[in-house]
């Protein structure tokens, strides 16, 4: 992401860190620890992918349970057909741990299951395969009496809601491949007859299938949310001055403003005494070069360079050039307009690929500002709109409606891409 007019200001930005404050000279009189306050933008943003997922751990945790049970009976009327059926009842006690395991660490961990627990989860897995391997072994057809192995992807599917769907797809491939290998050794002792072979690929398929699935539509679920409630967030910024800090440099200058007043309270009651020493002038030196900082860089940044620094999607695809800052002009209808046609033309639609998106492109320019002809009062603003990656034949309709907010518009191919012109009026700064 590249912001063309802001650069400077990206760069005392980049500067910022936490500070801290040693007000007091004695140890046992130190200012108490700043508890700094949290927009509920970092609270959203840091939760964005667990609200709701807990419901779909739930539910296939639900759904796990049934196929475990029956698979289970499915062990119990075929015991006697099992060569070691001690360890195969062995494998099953220990599936079940596993489960409740699972579920006392899920319920503790919250929206996420510490990795090590996850890998000791995996591990014991692994074990389960191999004392239900070991018990029918000497019965030569693993697709037709394994049931604690394949029930190891269910397991698996109860843990779609408490870890990424990156990992339970690899522990889901690599139950497949090892259910597949144990089967290929199994042949190479007996020749499997074909209902065998169909047997081994159902067997596996059973296992591997239910948590892949499952893992995709956690995925999907996951990037719903957390792009509709990143939208949300940067529409935010569509009411805000046209001159202003953005959502996280607000924070950043709450916790500046609290360090200050914390500061400035121990020297009032006496706490701390004066002359400051060396380290409290230190922390007041630093809090007011921070301070300064803020106040410089909120001179140029409109809303619209905070809409796009602050999207982890809008940021990676969205280039501006705004060197006269025109776009703090335009009112909240033709602000929400002009990000709405950003956002569909960027296809946010959770369906799009990671890899499709990254092709697509945005170019915008704002200015330079043309006078209106016989209205002193308000002035045109340009806005280009070039994409790549985008055809005309593709766009959303919803996109020319957002565009007609803004302004009068115009659309062109370029090299196979969609070019928006847009006339946008708006008042001029002494008028508002």
């Amino acid at each position: 992401m590249t912001v063309a007019p802001e650069r400077d200001a990206e760069i005392a930005t980049s500067r910022h860190k936490a500070l801290p404050v040693v007000a007091i000279d004695e140890p046992h009189r130190r200012l108490p620890g700043l508890r700094l306050p949290h927009l509920p933008s970092e609270r959203l943003r840091s939760s964005r992918t667990s609200l709701g997922t807990g419901f779909l751990g739930l539910a296939a945790t639900f759904v796990a349970v049934l196929l475990l049970c029956f698979d289970l009976a499915r062990f119990a009327g075929e015991w006697e057909a099992y060569a070691e059926p001690g360890l195969a009842a062995m494998a099953w006690l220990l599936l079940a741990g596993l489960l409740v395991v699972l579920a006392v660490a899920a319920r503790t961990a919250g929206d996420v299951l510490d990795s090590i627990v996850s890998l000791g989860i995996v591990g014991g897995l692994g074990v389960v395969v191999a004392l239900d391997t070991a018990a029918v072994w000497q019965n030569g057809d693993l697709g037709r009496d394994l049931t604690a192995a394949p029930a190891v992807g269910f397991v698996l599917l109860a843990m779609v809601g408490v870890r990424s769907s990156r990992s339970i797809t690899a522990a889901a491939a690599l139950l497949g491949i090892s259910l597949a290998i144990l089967v290929g050794i199994s042949a190479l002792r007996a020749p499997l007859p074909p209902a065998g072979v169909v047997d081994a690929l159902t067997m596996i398929a059973k296992a591997v299938a239910p948590p892949i699935i499952a893992a995709w539509i956690v995925h999907v679920f996951r990037r719903i949310i957390s792009t509709e409630l990143e939208r949300v967030l940067v529409a935010s910024t569509t009411t805000a001055p046209r001159f202003s800090v953005g959502m996280l440099a607000s924070e950043e200058l709450a916790r500046l403003d609290l360090a200050a007043e914390q500061l400035m309270d121990g020297i009032a009651s006496g706490r701390t005494r004066l002359p400051l020493n060396p380290a409290a002038a230190q922390a007041a030196a630093e809090l007011a070069t921070e301070l300064r900082l803020h106040l410089i860089e909120g001179r140029r940044q409109t809303w619209l360079y905070h809409a796009i620094t602050e999207s982890e999607l809008l940021g990676r695809s969205v280039t501006l050039s705004d060197p006269e800052s025109l776009a703090g002009l335009l009112d909240p209808t033709q602000r929400d307009g002009l990000l709405s046609a950003v956002w569909l033309m960027l296809g946010d639609a959770p369906e799009r690929s990671r890899r499709s998106a990254a092709r697509v492109t945005i170019e915008i320019t704002v200015g330079p500002a043309r006078p209106t002809e016989g209205k002193g009062r308000t002035m045109r603003v340009p806005i280009v709109v070039q994409t790549t990656g985008v055809a005309r034949g593709r766009v959303d309709p919803a996109t020319w409606d957002a565009m007609r907010k803004v302004g009068r518009h115009t659309d062109s191919q370029r090299g196979g891409s969609l070019c928006v012109e847009i006339d946008c009026v708006v008042d001029r700064p002494a008028e508002r």
